[in-house]
């Protein structure tokens, strides 16, 4: 029996919740499960039908043209989320839809109409170890005219962690006091708890050694700027960065991700201004691997570090300048000269 329209309304709102619940169940971060929600909602905008009633046809008007100019990143997104929806549907109501519709579950999209090419980030080339020098350097000089000091010190103090051990600046802003172990390691290490999963999982957790001085700015930090913002250092949760806005019971918020980001393009524009605009926290992040591997620290240890999940990650990360490869083309043929000498 054909369902009425009112049925397969509901069908299709509880088909889409359905979805979402087990996105969530198998661990997805709530943004990416949003994500895919919202797509799913503008190919229906566009569509004006129910999606399972989409044919390759359909696909191929919607990818070949509609989204013909939109970003390669968008446009796998698009296709990513229809193809999760169709999985969906076969796994979970492909009998139903059947009897409610006489439609047979078959997603749109094909080998002759998906969707081809990469996410890949763009190539971020970080600054050279002196112009990092320059910025920090200037930077921390101007903390003892500043207006405000308190607030311009933890600004500070989180891009260094960012150029120093290679920290997301959505990972500093969720550090709380306590996750600083001072107990751990040689150099103590941060426990970072809301790192980014790997394929839109959960926060994964991590330990990031404290190294390249970042104990020292941490321990100047902690001691001398951070009770200026009146929080009380025994309260369970009490954020490594506060913010200067409170919650209702007095204590401290925590820094907003814009703040951070407004904090090192303002300081990048006074003292590096050839790197305004282009200097993010996520170049730091390059830089910091890039420093790291070039101080012989191997790829293994910056992807754990790092919480990559694949070391190809990790290596897209890191960026040779100068002469380091000329240099280790120069040795290889010195080597090789040496054992021909041997063999003559």
């Amino acid at each position: 029996m054909v369902a009425s329209p009112e049925e397969l309304e509901r069908f299709e709102v509880d088909v889409m919740a359905g979805l979402v619940l087990a996105r969530s169940s198998a661990g997805l971060a709530d943004g990416t499960v949003r994500g895919d929600v919202s797509n799913l909602e503008q190919i229906r905008d566009w569509f004006g039908r129910p999606l399972w009633e989409m044919e390759p046809q359909d696909a191929d008007t919607y990818f070949g043209k509609v989204m013909r100019a939109a970003p390669s990143g968008t446009r796998l997104a698009r296709a990513g989320a229809l193809s999760v929806y169709f999985e969906f549907l076969e796994l979970r109501h492909k009998v139903e839809l059947h009897a409610m519709t006489g439609r047979v579950v078959q997603c749109p999209l094909d080998e002759m109409n998906r969707p081809r090419g990469n996410k890949d980030a763009r190539l971020r080339i970080p600054p050279l170890e002196s112009e990092i020098n320059t910025l920090f350097t200037g930077w921390a000089q101007d903390l003892a005219t500043c207006r405000k000091f308190a607030p311009s010190a933890r600004n500070y103090a989180a891009a260094r962690l960012m150029a120093g051990v290679g920290v997301r600046i959505n990972e500093a802003r969720h550090l709380d006091l306590a996750d600083i172990r001072w107990e751990l390691g040689r150099f103590g290490k941060l426990h970072i708890r809301m790192g980014k999963g790997a394929r839109g999982s959960g926060p994964r957790e991590r330990m990031v050694p404290l190294l390249n001085g970042a104990d020292r700015t941490l321990c100047w930090y902690v001691e001398d700027v951070w009770g200026q913002f009146g929080d009380d250092h025994t309260r369970h949760g009490a954020p490594l960065f506060p913010s200067e806005r409170t919650n209702r019971d007095g204590s401290r918020c925590r820094v907003g991700y814009d703040t951070l980001r407004a904090g090192l393009a303002e300081a990048t524009v006074t003292h590096l201004p050839q790197w305004a605009g282009r200097l993010s926290p996520h170049v730091l992040r390059h830089y910091c691997a890039s420093q790291l591997y070039l101080g012989g620290l191997d790829l293994i240890s910056i992807q754990e570090m790092y919480g990559h999940a694949w070391v190809a990650t990790t290596m897209k990360y890191v960026h040779v300048h100068r002469s380091r490869i000329e240099d280790a083309w120069i040795a290889g043929q010195k080597r090789a000269a040496t054992r021909l000498e041997g063999l003559m």
